[in-house]
């Protein structure tokens, strides 16, 4: 692992452990920019239009070319970064993005914006893979790569959330442009410092970069995302402009994990999929975001719609999901190892889907406590759940196919916002529509207008006025408030499907991994079970245990005929202890064929471990030197049985 080396050499140089935070730093103002980028036009999407005069599918392609383009190219820069340097596409993704900011504020056309759209895209796609996997390298200590992992995930939370009310301020106050200009001041500071702090670490592949595997899973992607929109926006399933996009896709894609299975040295080891751990983390990470994003967006529809609140208000009614989003990620550490992977991830979903039934209680009137307390709920369970699956994934994976791993993490994250658009907002029109099928005193032609959304509702009923205006904006909200809390029982149903998957995940937190992290035992522990009677076994040299018989095989001393002398006395308790170890050594031998099923499941992905599972990092036994080319070794009470 020569990139491995370059990264730890470099960050002694730098200052030693301390310096790894300063990395984390680095990389979280990367994401925070990515992430506010992608939702910071929402809000100024109004102002674009009365001065760039766009067109229906020029202003589709305005909002959808830079989450298009960056979910298309993840797989294919987080794989490269595996082959030439996470460090070096991070920087050039840093000044595609600047660059592409400073064209998208001074946009005079929508040819124009959506040129500079897409190319933040290809710097976004760049960036976060990029920021994952040096965080993988620089944090080979799981529990502190699990503290990272949750202060990275909290930031993409901030960010994401920040976006709107950000681009309300500047639009509020400035021009549209100016949601895009302060990227350039940000990127001038954070370019040279990424240059100067940032390691440099590669996946020590020596064969050539497929690149017609890398196109290929480019463009599936593209395929699936840009179908599953459609799908978001209303249009049909068999409809030609859905239903090739997803076919092209699906294919290209098949055909993709058929080419990487057969390559010695895949983009993205496939195999990966092969284990409940990764594939299900993945799972978890798409119904996650598919849970978030759809109700996010109804949430934004029903606060402006039918609250009557404006931008820079929404945003800020959004905001305490994104600071219980940010305590779930600073605690995610601490709760990941008191309670392991499974219940961590479960227990989000549970949480996520009893915040949203407490939504449902949402009503044509304002109730600014339930929707704060739905809102914290819905934040802390959703980002717990991310923490965990993001770690558990991460962990999973190799440290030479970190790149791809984070790829794929941030491609799921982008197609269950997809789905979560397309699937909720199908639900949330399926609900809505059939109210309008026969108004008293509305034209037909108004109701079925009207019928497509709610602001279209509001435009007919001013249009009509009167009272069939008063009737159809009072059935529109209505039937709008109805579909909302149809969709919201959905979403808990499909969270709680979450929860079921995630009994897939480990128990517990396998933090020995990569090198002996995990503390000794703790005496206390184990003199707790000694005295209950349990087996315990101790470590080498323990000198309250040097000696000391195996509990429950004391021998009583028990006369023989004509006496015992020194001699017979001695070989009696030869013959106990030999009797005791010949236990003990049965035990081991059990012990050692578990542990090597776990060490040939790591070795298939070129792991080196001891493999012995822990809760708090509390081991019980330990194993010294144990692999399959060696003998395996553990101290029983002062003795070695191999």
């Amino acid at each position: 692992m020569s990139g491995t080396t370059t990264a730890v050499a470099r960050l002694r140089a730098i200052g030693g452990g301390g310096s790894r935070w300063v990395v984390l730093l680095v990389l979280c103002v990367s994401l925070l920019l990515v992430a506010v980028d992608a939702t910071v036009l929402h809000v100024a999407v109004p102002a674009v239009t009365e001065d760039l005069r766009p067109s229906g599918v020029e202003l589709l392609w305005i909002v959808d070319a830079y989450p298009l383009v960056c979910a298309a190219l993840l797989i294919l820069f987080g794989t490269l970064g595996d082959r030439i340097g996470r460090r070096l596409v991070l920087l050039i993704g840093y000044g595609i993005f600047g660059l592409a900011s400073a064209l998208a504020a001074m946009a005079e056309t929508p040819e124009i914006l959506i040129a500079a759209r897409a190319l933040l895209g290809v710097g976004g796609a760049m960036i976060m893979p990029a920021t994952l996997s040096i965080l993988r390298t620089v944090f080979p200590d799981r529990r502190e790569r699990a503290t990272a992992i949750g202060i990275w995930t909290a930031v993409a939370a901030v960010g994401a959330a920040t976006g709107p009310v950000l681009g309300g301020f500047l639009v509020e106050n400035f021009w549209w442009g100016s949601v895009f200009l302060i990227n350039i001041p940000l990127m001038l500071v954070i370019l040279p410092l990424a240059r100067w702090l940032l390691p440099e670490s590669r996946g020590g592949f020596d064969g050539p970069w497929d690149v017609l595997g890398a196109l290929m899973a480019a463009v599936g992607v593209l395929g699936v995302v840009l179908g599953v929109k459609r799908l978001g926006v209303g249009q049909g399933p068999f409809d030609i402009a859905t239903a090739a996009p997803l076919l092209v896709g699906a294919v290209l894609l098949a055909l993709f994990v058929r080419r990487q299975r057969r390559r010695t040295q895949p983009l993205i080891d496939v195999r990966m999929f092969a284990t409940a751990t990764f594939s299900t983390s993945v799972g978890c990470i798409v119904l996650a975001m598919l849970a978030l994003v759809g109700l996010e967006l109804i949430a934004v529809q029903y606060l402006q719609l039918i609250l009557g609140l404006g931008p820079m208000e929404t945003g800020l009614r959004l905001l305490p999901l994104t600071f219980a989003a940010m305590a779930a990620g600073a605690t995610g550490s601490y709760t990941l190892r008191r309670v392991g992977p499974r219940q961590m991830a479960g227990w989000g979903f549970v949480l996520t889907a009893l915040a949203v039934l407490l939504l449902m209680m949402m009503g044509q009137q304002d109730r600014p406590l339930l929707l704060t307390s739905g809102f914290i709920l819905l934040g802390f369970g959703l980002q717990t759940t991310l923490f965990a699956a993001y770690e558990s994934m991460l962990s999973e994976a190799p440290p030479e196919h970190a790149g791809g791993a984070a790829a794929i993490g941030e491609t799921s994250y982008q197609l269950g916002a997809g789905m979560g658009i397309a699937l909720l907002g199908s639900v949330m029109n399926a609900a809505y529509a059939p109210a309008f099928e026969s108004l008293n005193g509305v034209p037909k032609p108004a109701s079925e207008a009207a019928s497509h959304s709610l602001g279209g509702a509001y435009r007919m009923a001013d249009q009509l006025g009167g009272t069939a205006g008063e009737v159809l904006r009072t059935t529109a909200r209505e039937s709008f408030v109805h579909g909302l809390h149809v969709t919201l029982l959905v979403s808990a149903g499909l969270l709680l499907l979450g929860a079921l998957a995630a009994l897939k995940l480990p128990r517990l937190m396998d933090c020995t991994q990569a090198q002996p992290h995990c503390p000794p035992p703790r005496r206390s522990d184990a003199l707790d079970r000694r005295s209950a009677g349990a087996q315990v076994p101790t470590r080498r040299n323990a000198p309250d245990d040097v000696g000391a018989p195996w509990p429950g095989t004391e021998q009583a001393q028990v006369p023989r005929p004509g006496g015992d002398s020194e001699a017979d006395a001695a070989a009696a308790g030869k013959g106990a202890r030999d009797a005791r170890d010949a236990k003990g050594a049965q035990r081991i031998r059990a012990d050692k064929g578990a542990a090597h099923v776990k060490h040939a499941e790591h070795a298939q992905y070129g792991e080196q471990a001891d493999h012995t599972e822990c809760t708090g990092c509390a081991d019980e036994t330990e194993v010294n030197g144990a692999s399959e080319h060696e003998p395996f070794e553990v101290t029983w009470s002062g003795r070695t049985t191999r």
